[in-house]
């Protein structure tokens, strides 16, 4: 796996690239600001982009812009975007074409290097991964008519679905059985109007759904 990491504190940069290489992750190049990171890209082509949302030279929002415009250009590229503060509304906006190879998580959890590296691997294969602090806001708000409709069980469920942990993962964190967790899922689908497609489509799919406070739909096609 190639990665490029943007973020304008060196200290953490340089902290992010070491534990990945550890892991036998080639980080190909690091910035430290989104223009530099667009450049980056455009030039190495990697596989998965680690970003911070805020950056030079305003510290707003240009680590955010700079991956709506990469992820518009690669459709492939996998991105894990760190943030100071939880910002569910940006998460959201940055997950909502894409969710899939996408991650939003908050820059404590990088100290955790396990399990982020593990995130980091599981957006680049494919997978959705929301801070766990962005999950609990959206199910304190409980909102759209399709979530409503969910026990407190299947909300459970669904927010470490949206976490990114494997069904195994869901089992053992809830104290069940996968074939509860299974059955859970499948009351979750249906519930949010997701029909029987690809599985790992339709897990991403409930993730956006949950993110979006809303009710799913399919895809006309």
């Amino acid at each position: 796996m190639r990665v490029v990491i943007a973020e304008d504190l060196v200290l953490l940069r340089q902290s992010i690239a070491r534990m990945l290489a550890h892991d036998g992750i080639d980080v190909v190049a690091q910035v430290g600001d989104g223009g530099a990171l667009v450049s980056t890209v455009v030039a190495e082509r990697p596989d998965l982009v680690i970003a911070d949302v805020r950056m030079p030279p305003a510290f707003t929002d240009e680590g955010a812009r700079a991956v709506l415009l990469l992820r518009d250009r690669f459709p492939d590229l996998a991105v894990v975007v760190l943030s100071h503060v939880v910002e569910p509304a940006l998460a959201m906006r940055l997950a909502a074409d894409r969710p899939a190879r996408f991650g939003y998580l908050l820059k404590d959890r990088v100290l955790d290097i396990d399990e982020f590296v593990a995130v980091v691997r599981r957006v680049a294969a494919g997978g959705t991964a929301i801070d766990e602090h962005v999950v609990r806001h959206y199910l304190g708000a409980a909102r759209g008519a399709g979530l409503a409709a969910l026990t407190e069980r299947e909300r459970d469920v669904l927010g470490l679905l949206a976490q990114g942990l494997s069904n195994a993962a869901i089992a053992a964190r809830l104290y069940l059985s996968e074939r509860t967790v299974d059955s859970h899922l499948g009351s979750i689908f249906t519930k949010l109007g997701l029909p029987p497609s690809a599985e790992q489509n339709r897990r991403v799919r409930a993730a956006l759904a949950w993110l979006s406070g809303t009710s799913a739909h399919p895809d006309p096609a």
